[in-house]
């Protein structure tokens, strides 16, 4: 397991490209953490990463529960499951396919339920010890 700590958004942005650096298709990235500790923010750095384009507008996927992106390398597919209220509500967005070929980042995946790949990428943002408003970045491959 890797740790980094983060600082400031720059840091948790930082972190996010460093880690486009070394991701390919298929991956599945799980991202955990409560509200507020940068699930959206590391999500955005790490598409516009992946997608080579540091200018692209990535929304938040919190209202319409996916936001899709055609990228050269792959298809991106950024879920925020939050707002689901049954694990089978996964299979109207898209699930098979995002899990087939592309570049799958959800955040609230514990809301996956049975629907939890065996194979993914934990990362998880927490509050640092030492200050609230540092964050710990944990990335593990599962």
């Amino acid at each position: 397991m890797t740790t980094i700590t983060s600082t400031s958004e720059n840091d948790t942005v930082k972190a996010a490209q460093d880690l486009a650096a070394t991701i390919a298709a298929p991956k599945i990235i799980l991202l955990n953490g409560t509200l507020g500790m940068g699930k959206t923010v590391f999500a955005r750095a790490l598409i516009r990463a992946l997608s080579a384009d540091p200018d692209l507008e990535v929304l938040s996927p919190t209202f319409t529960l996916l936001q899709t992106y055609d990228c050269d390398t792959a298809p991106i597919y950024h879920y925020d499951l939050y707002r689901i209220e049954e694990p089978d509500e996964i299979l109207q967005l898209g699930w098979e396919e995002a899990c087939y070929d592309a570049i799958t980042i959800i955040e609230w995946p514990e809301r996956l339920g049975a629907y939890k790949p065996s194979e993914y990428l934990d990362i998880t943002l927490s509050n640092s010890d030492n200050c609230e408003t540092h964050r710990k970045i944990h990335i593990q491959q599962v």
